[in-house]
């Protein structure tokens, strides 16, 4: 929690706080649409569902110690940043799915975990071999 010792917070929170929490209604939108397509289309081919619980953890604002708003930034925090491991995980389901071929090796590109089974890119052969 460095913004405790940050100078001048109170000011810099005048213009920060509206930021970060205008962010909230989209995520919450996306997140009710991602959980509709999450829940009827994988049991329509065959994927178990990614458990919500392991991703995002809302307990933080049980600590007796912290403010009002200090409680309510980390049930924002939990939620947030446990939703977007959630949503990475359904996509990359999905992209094993739907696709199964790794992308074209560069410097800059950092290949997700759940590229390791896929075929070679650009390697016909492979592809044949693992899907046809």
């Amino acid at each position: 929690m460095q913004y405790i010792k940050t100078p001048y917070i109170w000011f810099k929170n005048i213009v920060i706080i509206p930021l970060i929490l205008s962010i909230a209604l989209p995520m919450v939108v996306l997140d009710l649409w991602v959980e509709i397509y999450h829940r009827i289309c994988f049991p329509l081919y065959g994927k178990r569902c990614v458990r919500r619980s392991k991703y995002i953890k809302i307990d933080r604002y049980k600590l007796s110690y912290l403010s009002w708003y200090e409680k309510f930034g980390c049930a924002y925090c939990g939620y947030a940043n446990g939703l977007a491991p959630y949503w990475v995980k359904m996509a990359g389901e999905t992209e094993s799915f739907w696709c199964g071929i790794k992308h074209k090796k560069d410097d800059t590109f950092v290949e997700p975990k759940h590229h390791k089974n896929f075929t070679s890119y650009n390697n016909k052969e492979d592809f044949e071999n693992k899907y046809k």
